[in-house]
């Protein structure tokens, strides 16, 4: 007869689970699969538990069971459940910070893909140090805020609830761009050469410069970039060439040089140096345009470049109704400006460009031009399939009515835009806007003569 037979005990032990994760944070025992766990990413405090953990050890943590029940849902599902709101933001970060998931948590919550244009609510204001008022806004895809007022630059982390302000050696910054959230590009109008500015250290880490021919400084009008490249638009400071040059992204050492103009006598054209550069990721162009005010009027040029081979696909020139500002939408293929004589909204369709595109106007295709410059300040500003105008103190919001078939090709100038309400009523109106952007699932703006940069966000992800 075996050992034990007829015996109570069972003859085979019941298997443990060893995928089964047991912890206890703060006396409250939670349960969870290694495969939750190690969706935290390598060398986190989660993946650490999930090589270590054994069936008859439980470890103990401590740290606060509630806000620990918030970031395991957000491992489990990769969002933050509702009942998030009712906690303090900071407190999230810090425990997530303990835990090495902060990026999920950034991800969560300031995702570009959780803006909701028409839910747009004002939500917070960011107050600025000094009597300046914003000249310039630079955004991170994740929500991290560059805002450059008089010679000083304020930062903002994703959060907003950090902020620095360091002093450059400019009277006043024009141009801004965010090459991450402590390192950013700054030039002026009016002072030679473009800084890359470390915004935790608060020093100029590297100057760039244009060497021209008349071998004069030279000034910063516009910078853009692409996910391998940065571009910066120069102007002599004689006034007599101008250039965009290209720089590598990752080591800031020049890689070509496109569109370089020296002006003779009074080729006005020429002599316009582009003021906005922006990157068609879709079709691989480099969009510049630039606009100039003289006794006749307000005239310009759009131009899109391929940067590899140096040359220009597409230009328009502008006399009639110049632009006041340009943008392009990648995910519409269209080029849209705000008509500084009319302050009409237009767009040209980047699928059917050719030397006789002409503007069409958004809405009711009305086009008012008075003499008195009615877009003159306005900003336009794509995100996703929406198109953002400013209008004085307003927003106006654009999207793209569908009809039938998408875009079929003997239609590609039917296409109909509508205005739609954004937000709530209340918030709409004020000073005239002087700046547009976007980071993360937010809008920034400023207004004139404001110390402050308003926040708009969706109520869904305000906590």
């Amino acid at each position: 007869m075996p050992p034990f037979a007829g015996s109570g005990f069972p003859q085979h032990q019941p298997k443990i689970d060893s995928n089964i994760v047991s912890m206890d944070v703060g006396g409250q025992v939670f349960q969870t699969t290694k495969q939750t766990l190690t969706s935290a990413g390598p060398k986190t405090f989660f993946s650490r538990i999930a090589e270590t953990s054994s069936p008859l050890c439980i470890p103990f943590v401590d740290r606060d069971p509630e806000i620990f029940s918030l970031l395991l849902s957000l491992l489990r599902t990769g969002n933050l459940p509702s009942k998030a709101k009712n906690f303090d933001l900071q407190d999230l970060i810090l425990e997530s910070q303990f835990y090495g998931i902060e990026t999920l948590l950034i991800n969560s919550l300031s995702n570009p893909s959780q803006l909701e244009p028409f839910n747009l609510q004002k939500s917070l204001l960011l107050p600025l140090n000094g009597r300046d008022s914003p000249s310039t806004l630079s955004t991170t895809p994740y929500g991290s805020l560059h805002v450059a007022h008089g010679s000083k630059i304020t930062s903002f982390d994703w959060s907003l609830r950090r902020k620095s302000t360091i002093l450059t050696h400019f009277t006043a910054v024009d141009s801004l761009l965010a090459l991450s959230p402590a390192l950013a590009a700054a030039g002026a109008n009016d002072f030679s050469g473009l800084q890359i500015l470390d915004l935790e250290k608060g020093h100029v880490k590297e100057t760039l410069d244009w060497e021209n021919v008349t071998k004069s400084g030279s000034t910063v009008q516009a910078i853009g970039s692409s996910p391998e490249q940065m571009f910066v638009s120069f102007e002599s400071c004689r006034r007599n060439s101008n250039s965009i040059l290209v720089y590598d992204l990752h080591t800031l050492s020049p890689v070509t040089e496109i569109g370089h103009n020296e002006i003779f006598g009074a080729n006005i054209d020429s002599a316009i140096p582009a003021t906005k550069l922006q990157w068609v990721e879709g079709y691989n162009l480099l969009m510049a345009s630039g606009s100039h005010s003289g006794p006749s009027g307000v005239s310009g040029n759009i131009r899109l470049w391929d940067v590899r081979s140096g040359e220009v696909v597409w230009e328009m020139t502008e006399k009639v109704d110049c632009f006041a500002d340009v943008a392009v939408s990648d995910g519409l293929s269209v080029i849209f400006k705000v008509g500084v004589n009319s302050g009409e909204a237009f767009y040209v369709d980047l699928r059917n460009l050719s030397v006789e595109s002409a503007w069409a106007c958004l809405g009711d295709r009305r086009k008012v031009m008075n003499g008195k410059r009615e877009g003159f300040g306005c900003k336009i500003e794509t995100n996703g399939s929406q198109v953002f105008c400013t209008k004085g103190g307003d927003v106006e919001l654009w999207s793209e009515v569908v009809m039938g078939l998408r875009y079929p090709s003997h239609c590609l100038e039917d296409r109909i835009f509508k205005k739609n309400l954004m937000g709530r009523v209340r918030d709409m109106g004020g000073a005239k806007i002087t700046n547009l952007a976007f980071g993360g699932s937010r809008m920034f703006l400023t207004r004139k003569d404001h110390q402050c940069v308003e926040v708009w966000q969706s109520s869904s992800t305000q906590l």
